[in-house]
């Protein structure tokens, strides 16, 4: 299929499989009992937290749009999608329609960042109001008539407004915080607080900055982000697209959206993640990887990873999608982009890895 017809029929595809996604998880408390609920669930999947140099509030991965055609083409939707850090995860959810989606990352502070998504989403009726939320402007007052805006129309709004006092919104996201069930003490609530506070004085033009050290020229910032296309030239974060956010609301809202704290390469999340994917016959459609693999490399635990893939429950068109930085340029990279984004089957990354093809990171990002 090509040119405008499947331009016209991908729509209709992922329409259909939201249907279908949201008829699935409709039935499910019919047929199964004692399913755990969120907060157990969290805690069930989850390990102890470990260590990373940045808040990571935002991606710094300008080309992370840059897979979304390949997705497409490829068949890339429903089942179970994976993911590390903050709200990219959320661009690819849209796109992907997935039946359920766990964020897994070794900071304990993702799962506090998620939380915060979470009961953005819970509060926003559509994109604006959550944009409007997350960075503290004011919503307008006549917030339906932006149902169809534009991001880019969206993100001059934000731009052009000043950030208001954000205490009694915060109170308001605390509430709907603990009435998910996962215990957050106070020190957490306050690292939630500083988070949407640097959303709030940084607004659109927050970039992703490491402890220590001075921000890197060549991280975008959130407006380049909200802003970015895929190789065809279209918009295709979550928030240009009312349908694509509403589909991510509606995950978020029947907590099918997981944060669990852990190591790609540690003994238990990962593995319980497959476990609980077999449990209710699921297959994975996409693992977002970032650049992780590389700290596994580093750190002497890309075995473990592989061996925790292996418990994944997968098919053919099962996928991971990989960030590559700086030096390592590849066939897909960009002039212009210090990030290169990639998609790789599933299968051939367990195959090539059994095969023994991958002794170093370069063996692995070079395919």
């Amino acid at each position: 299929m090509t040119g405008p017809l499947r331009r016209w029929a991908r729509p209709l595809v992922f329409a259909v499989c939201a249907v279908v996604a949201a008829a699935v998880w409709a039935v499910r408390p019919a047929v199964q009992t004692a399913q755990p609920s969120f907060a157990q669930l969290v805690a069930e999947l989850s390990e102890p937290g470990g260590y990373f140099d940045t808040d990571n509030l935002i991606s710094n991965e300008k080309s992370y749009l840059h897979v979304v055609s390949q997705l497409e083409e490829e068949g890339v939707s429903g089942g179970v999608y994976i993911g590390v850090g903050p709200d990219q995860n959320f661009s690819y959810i849209g796109r992907i329609r997935p039946t359920a989606a766990f964020l897994i990352d070794i900071r304990r502070d993702n799962l506090l960042l998620h939380l915060l998504f979470k009961a953005l989403f819970a509060a926003s009726r559509n994109r604006l109001e959550f944009l409007c939320l997350l960075t503290g402007r004011p919503v307008p007052g006549d917030l339906e008539s932006w149902r169809d805006a534009g991001i880019s129309r969206i993100a001059a709004y934000i731009d052009q407004t000043e950030p208001q006092p954000l205490a009694a919104l915060g109170r308001r996201l605390q509430d709907a915080i603990r009435s998910f069930g996962v215990p957050v003490t106070d020190k957490e609530f306050a690292t939630i607080g500083r988070f949407h506070e640097v959303f709030a004085a940084q607004g659109l033009s927050l970039q992703f900055q490491s402890f220590g050290r001075p921000v890197q020229s060549y991280n975008p910032t959130f407006r380049e982000l909200l802003l970015e296309t895929d190789r065809e030239g279209r918009q295709a974060n979550y928030l240009a697209s009312e349908e694509d956010f509403q589909f991510v609301r509606a995950l978020q809202a029947r907590d099918a959206v997981i944060p669990v704290v852990g190591d790609l390469g540690g003994t238990h999340a990962l593995a319980a993640i497959g476990r609980w994917m077999a449990s209710h016959d699921e297959q994975l459609a996409a693992f977002y990887v970032s650049n992780v693999e590389n700290y596994l490399f580093r750190y002497g635990n890309f075995e473990q990873y592989m061996e925790n893939l292996k418990q994944l429950p997968h098919n053919g068109r099962s996928v991971v999608i990989r960030s590559i930085f700086g030096r390592y340029r590849v066939a897909e990279s960009v002039p212009g982009y210090y990030t290169t984004s990639v998609v790789q089957n599933f299968r051939e990354l367990l195959a090539n890895y059994v095969g023994g093809r991958y002794r170093r990171y370069s063996d692995l990002v070079g395919r």
